[in-house]
């Protein structure tokens, strides 16, 4: 298309507001479509295989638990087993998650999804010929390790490419994917007999994904961070048909005004070092980090993810013969609502999705304590729960309810959300912010699942859902004080309104302008 015939930039209309020390006007793409374009939705479905894998090993794990039985060196996991089984996942992922992002800045971030696939098969394979708990463990550990490099920099390569007004809505779809791998792992231990096949089919997802990555690009950020102009360019135009070659070029401009504080040149070491001490001495970057770590900490802490990782040792507690289907009706849940989520986060907008659905959470978790206190579970001396006769009775059935409205209200917010962190930082530590805050979600899963099952033993299931419950109602009031609505605007516009404060109303305004001209 030529030039006369596309569409320019958006004139900013908040130009008054912004720090006059930015030399690039900060403009967006009008794009003649309503809708990414194929390229986009290629490496964005292609990128979310690892959110896909995330999910399968969070749903397998469940079913595995209750099904391995005597086959890891002849006697019945205990609950210190199923709890180290399943953390050695988590441990390994902080180690992906720390690693991950300056990795991403410093190989690409294709290259590291490659790195996280080969881990995810090695640590598979390992699991799957497991003769004792110990090599389980390590398989799991191994596995972790690209779990956390997939889980950081897939939603990192999907927030670089997408378009503002598509953004929020394509890193959701590495969310459906996540929710979709858990969802098809239950469905597999429902059907299933054998834990090692489960297990087994997990690698295929990694396989597929390495093929596809072979032939595609990586991002045009990391191009530009790097000094390959031509490479950006040309996945530009790809990822943005009928723009003009000047609309293209002043795109360039705008991210290398970003990048003018790279770290090109610098020795591996070096450079990661220099990254850390801006994000923390730069005010705009710190509290960006501030709130990536928060939403991440939330997302862990009010205890989602350590139901889905026992679940189906939770509903056999309970007294649930096929506690696996059970579990499957919760993961189907997550879905659906992710779906849903999919559709309203960049209308609605991500800081207002929170304020409404953690109040929801928080009170469907104060409703899973009280019916666990009218739910008798009991352990015996090795740890084992004690399924007594009758114990399904209505309170279970109310539990169900409740875990189904936990299940939705967290779907739609933060489950989803903490994951739009790279839109927070500036490119030039965009990798290691993300780094940072991704390994505060790995840490705080790690603390979750490692305590879960004795704290169900010792606190008893109603405290434990309580403590849960009082966390997310102090993640409310904290989010209500320090997110700021994003929806909607450049990546490189988000460090303007941090740079004097949180800005929580500037922010809203401005999303709702550029909501209008979008």
């Amino acid at each position: 298309m030529d030039e006369e015939s596309t569409v320019p930039f958006l004139e900013d209309t908040t130009s008054s507001q912004l720090p006059e020390e930015v030399n690039v006007k900060k403009r967006s793409f009008e794009y003649l479509e309503n809708f990414p374009s194929p390229l986009i939705l290629l490496l964005t479905s292609t990128a979310s295989i690892s959110g896909f894998m995330f999910g399968y090993d969070t749903g397998y794990v469940s079913a595995a638990l209750v099904s391995i039985g005597k086959d890891l060196g002849g006697s019945l996991l205990t609950l210190r087993d199923k709890e180290v089984i399943t953390s050695a996942t988590s441990l390994g992922a902080l180690l992906g998650a720390l690693t991950g992002g300056l990795l991403a800045d410093l190989w690409g971030r294709k290259r590291v999804i490659l790195l996280s696939n080969l881990l995810f098969i090695v640590g598979g394979g390992t699991q799957v010929f497991s003769q004792v708990v110990d090599s389980m463990i390590w398989g799991r550990f191994i596995m972790g390790i690209g779990v956390g490099v997939g889980s950081l920099v897939a939603p990192l390569f999907i927030s670089e490419l997408a378009p503002p007004q598509f953004r929020g809505r394509l890193v959701v779809i590495n969310c459906l994917a996540i929710t979709g791998g858990q969802l098809v792992a239950y469905l597999m231990g429902a059907l299933l007999r054998n834990w090692r096949i489960l297990i087994a089919i997990g690698c295929i997802p990694a396989l597929i994904q390495t093929l596809f990555f072979i032939y595609l690009p990586d991002t045009p950020r990391f191009y530009l961070m790097k000094g390959y102009h031509d490479k950006a360019f040309q996945v530009l135009r790809r990822i943005n048909p009928g723009i003009s070659d000047t609309a293209i070029e002043d795109k360039i401009l705008q991210i290398n005004q970003q990048n003018k504080q790279s770290t090109l040149g610098l020795s591996p070491w070096r450079s990661i070092w220099v990254n850390y001490i801006r994000i923390h001495r730069k005010a705009s970057n710190l509290r960006a980090l501030i709130i990536a770590c928060s939403l991440q900490a939330i997302q862990q802490l009010t205890g989602l993810n350590a139901l889905m990782y026992f679940a189906s040792t939770i509903f056999q507690m309970v007294g649930f013969k096929n506690s696996n289907l059970v579990s499957m009706v919760i993961a189907g849940t997550n879905f659906i609502f992710t779906v849903i989520a999919l559709f309203v986060i960049d209308r609605v907008g991500r800081r207002r999705i929170l304020l409404w659905t953690l109040p929801i959470m928080s009170l469907s978790l104060f409703l899973c304590s009280v019916c666990f206190h009218y739910i008798s579970v009991a352990f015996d001396p090795d740890g084992q729960p004690i399924i007594a006769p009758g114990t399904e009775n209505v309170w279970g059935h109310f539990l169900i309810l409740a875990f189904i409205s936990v299940v939705a209200s967290y779907a739609l917010g933060i489950g989803n959300i903490p994951w739009q962190q790279s839109e927070l930082f500036s490119q030039d530590v965009r990798g290691t912010g993300i780094s940072i805050s991704t390994a505060t979600n790995w840490t705080s899963c790690l603390i979750v699942s490692s305590s879960f099952l004795t704290a169900m033993k010792l606190v008893t299931p109603s405290g434990t859902f309580l403590i849960f419950s009082i966390i997310g109602v102090l993640s409310v009031v904290l989010i209500a004080f320090i997110y700021p609505e994003l929806s909607g605007l450049e990546l490189e516009e988000t460090q303007e309104i941090l740079q004097d404060g949180f800005n929580v109303k500037k922010s809203v305004q401005l999303s709702l302008q550029r909501q209008r001209t979008q």
